[in-house]
């Protein structure tokens, strides 16, 4: 009797382990679908570490450049199509879980694939606003998401929806990245180019909420407050244009204590929970901007950050690895993050309710 007992009590406590593991292995794979970031290279191999952080971190999403930051040099991720189509193809033979591979395409000075690569002409946003002819930002909206779909990019960081408050606002207005003053002329041309892209099925992303267009500053480099210039009519191009579908939002660094007297936007459960959530009703994928931009970095550690920004409510932290660069910022993250929900700083149910939306998403790009 005492033998069957003990064995009983073995099997449970194998159990118990087993079960523990199932959820630790179940954890860390939806953590790694709610991470995007940037890698070194211009194709990969068995070896590279983009391969296993995809393959053994389950890697949700990667974001290409063609210009490396700290580097000071050009061609880190794209030197011409053909390049950059095997590369994106070789990126997806490594998981069959759909992989987001993002870049930002807005025209203009923001602009990855460029002509002197091989890729169209485009042209800045504040050009098609100017002009206002909803035929010529069909045309480019069209052309930008058709060399996106051929390159196997399906995800497209633009529209910036931000209003062009203020025209010296050194990373909108002066770069000219906003189609205007008027929430007007952002909602309908910020509409057309989402069309275009989800003809092809490809993700928009509508940027930086709750609005970067007033700011005097760049969060790239610094703390942004913009409580005594931002306005309401900040918000008027989400209200029109979540609800459309094949649509992101990314959030913005800048700070309002208006809005929230404690965090900036992409750290506040006040702003991202509460208005773009609750009040504004979008029920889609929400990305933080680059969380490596100094706004975030200079301000806040790394544990703090991860644990305010997925308990705000975001479901994909961006580490475009390009301000600085660490080639192991997916493991790191991810072990941070598994740090953060067993010390019950974040729970599983809010990383199971990213990881959801995450793969309904992914889904309707097996879908269509």
């Amino acid at each position: 009797m005492k033998y069957l007992i003990i064995v009983c009590i073995l099997l449970l406590l194998s159990c118990d382990k087993s079960n523990s593991e199932n959820s630790d292995s179940q954890l860390r794979q939806q953590i790694g679908q709610m991470l995007m970031v940037g890698f070194r290279g211009t194709e990969i191999n068995n070896s590279s570490q983009i391969v296993t952080d995809i393959t053994q971190h389950n890697l949700g999403g990667v974001v290409l450049f063609d210009y490396d930051v700290a580097l000071s040099s050009y061609g880190r991720n794209i030197t011409d199509p053909d390049q950059l189509r095997d590369l994106t193809s070789s990126l997806k033979e490594y998981t069959s879980t759909p992989l987001l591979i993002a870049i930002d395409q807005e025209g203009g000075r923001i602009n990855r694939l460029k002509p002197g690569y091989g890729f169209p002409k485009s042209v800045s946003q504040q050009y098609l606003g100017t002009i206002n002819n909803p035929d010529s930002t069909r045309f480019y909206a069209g052309r930008t998401a058709q060399t996106l779909l051929e390159m196997g990019i399906n995800v497209n960081f633009a529209p910036v929806v931000d209003l062009n408050i203020n025209p010296e606002n050194p990373v909108i207005g002066v770069l000219e990245r906003s189609f205007s003053a008027d929430p007007s002329v952002v909602i309908n041309h910020s509409q057309i180019v989402i069309e275009e892209h989800s003809a092809r099925n490809i993700f928009c992303t509508l940027k930086h909420f709750p609005g970067h267009g007033s700011s005097s500053a760049d969060s790239h480099h610094d703390f942004v407050d913009v409580t005594s210039t931002w306005s309401e009519s900040e918000l008027l191009p989400y209200y029109s244009l979540a609800s459309l579908s094949n649509v992101f939002v990314m959030t913005a660094h800048i700070f309002n204590s208006e809005l929230d007297p404690d965090y900036p936007a992409t750290l506040s459960n006040k702003i991202i929970t509460d208005i773009l959530r609750k009040e504004i009703g979008f029920s889609g994928v929400i990305f933080s901007d680059d969380m490596t931009m100094k706004a975030i970095t200079d301000y806040y550690g790394l544990e703090s950050a991860l644990e305010l920004t997925i308990n705000a409510g975001v479901d994909i932290l961006i580490f475009g690895n390009n301000l600085v660069y660490d080639e192991m910022v997916v493991e790191k993250t991810v072990s941070q993050i598994i740090s953060l929900v067993n010390e019950g700083k974040i729970s599983r149910e809010r990383i199971n309710e990213s990881y959801q939306r995450i793969m309904t998403m992914k889904n309707s790009l097996i879908e269509k």
